[in-house]
């Protein structure tokens, strides 16, 4: 410690001036002066900082194999150790070479050339640098691919079928490129195809794959061992308390004896969740020590409250916003039906309805019965209408059919307003579906009928013969594929059509209900909901007794970034009309663009359509797919 107080004499300032100079350089608070170099710039370079890694690793090479190494090379997991010397560096980019190697033999590249670079740093203090630089060599293509079968699947005549279907559905063929990915890829996929039906319990028994590095040519084979095929058995319902195991039974529709099949499985596990009976239903075939031709299906289910009460709020271009109030009562008192009531208000329609329905017969068929209020807004006018229906039903894996009774009256209001009406009918209703996937589908098509046969009771009464038709098409028109080869999707034309008709006598006063509007949303895009009708002498838009509506829409995947996105474009033309006589029919036109997006939840569309009649534009939105 330097004691300035105890200096006594002028003569020891020099000294003390000194020790200050020598203790202030010590503190590196002055620079330190140096003849043979330039003293600021050594103190940055001493003073620069370190990332406290032990190296940086760059890859060069074409982009797919540079970003693949550069993501999994394992020498990555050592970048972080700011003590690794330069021996165990040296061992480690060793290892690194047999790594790249076999990383990239994954991708198909199996002479690959490599050069493996360490760069100093200048002062040693920032991080080193590894550089790895490769030239991948010919991609391997596949030359031959042999699949074999195992098992009751091998000699059974009645699988041939199913052994070319799955030869036929194999993905990596002759001259394409090999990579493991691909290949285990191609072995899940024919492994699927081969317990999805009879052989639940498949497994692959035998793969390989010869690699001729000289030619860049890889052979693979593959044997399937299929096991015993199965057929189903009894239903073995699990965790049901207050509701009956034989309606679980009706409701799920196993075919009992039939062979296996996955997809009858995940139906029957779909129509069971959807029945509203329980909150979760889990089906597996048990295939442990019992007779494969008698294979019980075990079904693991949550039962739902005996009663709920659900409310809503939803938004429609259609009606606008909208709230809506539930009651589901899943064990009506006396008759033990499912009963569910609904309270709707939207800007143009509030609703109170009610259906019910029993459990299916052995044979699918159902009671049924509903009733509904309503007032909404139709065409220019408003109606309160109301309607009762019973009758039976049964609901297919694909085809939909009914027979029922119903009783239709609708009094309207407003200026111009046809008058009040009701009436009874016979009723049939034919629905079939046959699309890839019903909540989504890319192909395929749906067609919907309906006949009924009734009497006006109001005014003179008078028969009448209703018809409705409805259909739906969906026809892929070529693939559209990523500029990074990945996968593809395809693109579509859907149709769209309707027609309606009431046959009756010009002075029959039928319900308007049973009558025809069309526009919005769902029908002709560019108008309103429910705009088009048949337009009287005062202007006034009324109900009419003839319907034609068509559609035709062109549907493309976009690409982001050379890779398939979630969303589609859609480019439409809508047509539809409205009449009371069918050769007055005169087409209003809709046009436009819209955008669909493949959502967690369901498929999304938003359109811009401009129609044509009115002049005008109008925003269109959409959730899920329903027909």
């Amino acid at each position: 410690m330097l004691r300035v107080a105890s200096l006594q004499t002028p003569a020891s300032w020099p000294a003390l001036l000194f020790a200050i100079v020598l203790l202030l350089q010590g503190c590196s608070l002055l620079p330190k002066k140096d003849a043979d170099t330039d003293t600021s710039k050594q103190a940055v370079v001493a003073d620069a900082p370190s990332t406290g890694d032990a190296f940086t690793l760059e890859v060069r090479g074409p982009d797919d194999v540079r970003n693949y190494l550069a993501l999994h090379l394992e020498i990555q997991r050592y970048s972080k150790i700011a003590d690794l010397g330069a021996t165990e560096l040296s061992r480690l980019m060793v290892a690194a070479e047999a790594n790249a190697r076999e990383l990239l033999g994954t991708l198909g590249y199996f002479t690959p050339t490599l050069t493996l670079e360490l760069n100093e740093t200048l002062g040693g203090k920032a991080p080193r640098q590894v550089v790895v630089t490769v030239d991948p060599g010919p991609p391997t293509r596949i030359g031959a691919v042999d699949i074999g079968f195992r098992g009751a699947i091998a000699n059974d005549p009645s699988a041939a079928a199913q052994r070319e279907a799955i030869r036929a559905a194999w993905t990596l063929r002759t001259g394409q490129l090999f990579t493991q990915q691909a290949w285990d890829n191609a072995k899940t996929v024919g492994l699927r195809s081969l317990t999805a039906k009879r052989y639940a319990t498949g497994s692959v028994a035998t793969s390989r794959a010869e690699i001729d590095a000289d030619k860049s040519e890889a052979k693979l084979g593959v044997s399937y061992d299929s096991g015993a095929a199965y057929r189903f058995g009894p239903l073995d319902v699990r965790g049901v308390q207050r509701y009956s195991a034989d309606g679980t039974r009706r409701i799920a529709r196993i075919p009992t004896g039939a062979d296996y099949d996955q997809q009858k499985l995940l139906d029957a596990q779909q129509r069971l969740a959807s029945s509203g009976y329980y909150d979760s239903v889990f089906l597996t075939l048990d295939t442990e020590g019992t007779d494969p031709q008698t294979a019980p299906v075990i079904a693991q289910v949550r039962e739902a409250p005996l009663q709920k009460v659900v409310a809503g709020v939803g938004f429609t271009t259609d009606s606008g916003p909208r709230v809506s109030l539930d009651h589901v009562h899943n064990q009506m008192p006396l008759l033990g039906w499912r009963a569910v009531s609904k309270l709707s208000i939207d800007q143009k329609t509030q609703s109170l309805g009610t259906d019910w329905n029993a459990i299916p017969d052995d044979t699918g068929w159902r009671w049924f019965g509903s009733g509904l209020l309503k007032h909404e807004t139709a065409g220019t006018y408003d109606t309160d209408s109301g309607r009762l229906r019973a009758g039976r039903g049964r609901t297919g894996d694909r085809i939909e059919r009914s027979l029922f009774l119903q009783y239709d009256y609708a009094t309207n209001q407003g200026e111009g307003a046809p008058p009040s009406a009701s009436a009874i009918s016979a009723n049939w209703g034919w629905t079939g579906r046959y699309f890839d996937d019903n909540a989504a589908p890319t192909r395929g098509q749906g067609l919907s009928l309906e006949l009924g046969v009734g009497q006006t009771l109001i005014g003179e009464r008078a028969p009448f013969i209703r018809s409705y038709l409805r259909w739906l098409g969906i026809l892929p028109i070529g693939t559209v594929q990523g500029t990074d080869g990945g996968a593809s999707r395809s693109s579509r034309l859907q149709f769209r059509a309707e027609s309606g008709a009431v046959v009756a006598r010009d002075n029959a006063q039928i319900p308007t209900t049973l009558l025809f509007l069309t526009g919005g949303d769902t029908t002709v895009r560019g108008y309103s909901y429910r705009q088009i009708g048949t337009e009287r002498s005062d202007g006034a838009i009324v109900a009419g007794r003839y319907l034609g509506v068509g559609s035709v829409e062109w549907q493309r995947p976009i690409l982001w970034n050379g890779k398939l996105s979630d969303f589609e474009s859609a480019v439409f033309v809508d047509a539809g009309s409205v009449a009371d006589k069918f050769g007055e029919l005169k087409a209003k036109v809709g046009t436009g663009v819209g955008v669909r997006w493949r959502s967690p939840v369901g498929p999304v569309q938003a359109d811009v359509a401009y129609g044509v009649d009115t002049k005008k534009y109008r925003l269109h939105l959409r959730l899920g797919f329903s027909f």
